[in-house]
């Protein structure tokens, strides 16, 4: 279900014959990264997250009950997945996993240590893309920490703090900067860089990941993992009742806010409430049934979906009675590369890998037809390996002859 659909930029058509050349990112480099849950306290991030991981993290009804971040891996819906499980029946099924974050609640003067603020904005930065939570139903028995439930104003309060932490940061590492830079002109581009980003956020009070960055700029910027570099995907936590009714007093401002702050960000209403019910429900019989009757559906398999390609990542699969598994890399990641992701040896001794799309898979029925139907295909180590695409890579051991890799 979407209340509003998150919009997406429009990328300029590519020229014939160009090569795709992936642009730098900002962020970690890696296939272990996360998305935090961040919000105030009591808008259901412990909640969102016991039903998104089934895991046992505290949920009460108090503003501090989670100190310390609670972590889980999420298992990726894919029909793609799970069709090749039903169709190799393996003794091992290995899906992709999406790790998430619970952090703890900040509250209005975090970045001045209010709360448990300073903690709690540290485990924010080791986060590599946000899930920002946004309370929009009114409960008299769960307490809102302003008193008064306006989720505009907590999505100010949220941005606000993130922003001044990433602040209070730079004028600290500029300082230290100036007082060395005189010393060594190597420091000036990344002086000047983060001069930048502090006119930035002062002036303009603008998140750094609304700036194009140029390569040098990325590469100082990598360095100091600023909090409004990360990607956001707002998540709006309604009532049962106005997530069945599809309707809310608050959603239009709330997109006017993020469509002004955060233009072509992703925004998703969902209930917490809602899929605390499915989820406890003993069959999925009884799911389904539910649902026909209220006309409503789980969004959290968006979710997750959404969360994984936030932080810039993908998967191929590698297949057969053994084992079906998704590998989890960075797009734009070459094949030797990603053969390194089962094993080091396989990207020092890679010689090709042989691809096979999942579609012409599934259409033709068996490696045999595929390679009948002229659809198998045999890449180098210049190939960019592509979401989905089923591998089986050839290489040479340390001390073997060739050896095929499946």
């Amino acid at each position: 279900m979407s209340l509003f659909a998150g919009c997406n930029k429009k990328m300029p058509p590519k020229k014939k014959g160009e090569e795709p050349k992936p642009p730098p990112l900002i962020g970690r480099v890696g296939t272990s990264l996360k998305v935090g849950i961040v919000g105030l306290p009591n808008v259901g991030k412990s909640t969102f997250f016991n039903v998104l991981t089934k895991s046992q993290a505290s949920a009460e009804n108090f503003p501090f009950c989670t100190i310390d971040p609670n972590e889980s891996r999420v298992p990726v819906p894919d029909d793609r997945w799970k069709w090749l499980c039903e169709f190799h029946k393996p003794a091992s099924k290995v899906p992709a996993f999406l790790l998430v974050t619970d952090i703890a609640g900040l509250v209005r003067g975090a970045h001045e240590g209010q709360g448990l603020g300073n903690a709690f904005l540290s485990h924010i930065k080791a986060t590599d893309a946000i899930f920002h939570m946004t309370r929009a139903f009114e409960d008299e028995d769960i307490v809102h920490v302003d008193g008064e439930v306006d989720p505009v104003r907590d999505l100010e309060t949220i941005w606000e703090e993130l922003r001044m932490k990433d602040l209070e940061y730079l004028n600290a590492a500029v300082t230290k900067l100036e007082k060395n830079s005189k010393q060594t002109k190597n420091l000036r581009p990344e002086y000047d860089c983060l001069l930048k980003v502090q006119t930035l956020l002062t002036e303009e009070k603008k998140p750094v990941r609304f700036v194009e960055w140029n390569a040098q700029e990325i590469e100082i910027l990598n360095k100091h993992l600023l909090i409004t570099s990360k990607p956001m995907i707002y998540l709006i936590n309604l009532s049962e009742k106005d997530y069945i009714r599809k309707k809310n007093k608050w959603l239009v401002k709330m997109k006017q806010w993020i469509d002004e702050h955060d233009k072509g960000a992703r925004a998703i209403p969902f209930s917490a409430a809602f899929e605390l019910k499915m989820l406890e429900m003993e069959t999925d019989e009884e799911r389904e049934k539910y649902a026909k009757e209220v006309g409503a559906t789980s969004v959290l398999d968006k979710i997750v979906v959404d969360g994984f390609k936030a932080l810039n990542l993908e998967y191929f699969f590698t297949c057969g009675p053994d084992e079906v598994k998704a590998w989890v890399i960075q797009k734009g990641t070459k094949a030797p590369q990603a053969a390194g992701r089962i094993h080091s040896d396989m990207e020092k001794g890679f010689i090709m890998a042989d691809v096979m799309k999942f579609a012409d898979f599934k259409e033709e029925g068996s490696e045999a037809a595929v390679k009948s139907a002229g659809k198998y295909r045999q890449q180098g180590r210049n190939y960019i390996v592509e979401d989905g695409d089923i591998i089986f890579f050839k290489f040479n051991p340390p001390t073997q002859g060739g050896k095929k890799a499946k």
